[in-house]
């Protein structure tokens, strides 16, 4: 199977950064391969009780200011290849911004890190990349 749009959630973690290589490397292989690459911003919130208290205006624009970096970061890396290519950003629940993202676009693969930079790390996977696999519609390759 050839895979022609290629999906690469990015949040600068080791295993992300890993993936990233992986996903270049085999877009460098063929010249008709697009490679897309997602961050996904989770701005953390304060639950007090039933109560949900958004993040400050000055930490979003932190979180902002990161996510464009590492986007930035992605396009420099993505420049040597010969397809169109996207860095975007996306706001939400890390799986599910990447599932959706993957569908409405037409992605007929994942290419993730086992492990990102989430608050809780699972022992063998990490959740994010845990509940892509289990949920994808499309192949899902984990970069150890």
């Amino acid at each position: 199977m050839v895979f022609r749009k290629i999906l690469v959630p990015f949040d600068g973690s080791k295993a992300s950064r890993k993936a990233l290589d992986k996903a270049i490397q085999l877009a460098d292989t063929d010249s008709s391969v697009e490679l897309d690459v997602i961050n996904v911003l989770q701005f953390p919130a304060l639950i007090i009780g039933e109560a949900m208290i958004p993040a400050p205006a000055a930490v979003q624009k932190e979180y902002y200011d990161a996510s464009e970096e590492l986007l930035q970061e992605a396009r420099s890396l993505l420049s040597s290849l010969p397809n169109p290519t996207k860095a975007v950003q996306e706001d939400g629940q890390p799986a599910e911004a990447i599932l959706e993202y993957a569908e409405k676009n037409g992605i007929d693969l994942i290419v993730i890190g086992s492990r990102g930079l989430g608050n809780i790390r699972s022992f063998v996977l990490g959740s994010v990349s845990h509940n892509v696999v289990q949920h994808a519609k499309i192949p899902v390759l984990v970069v150890k």
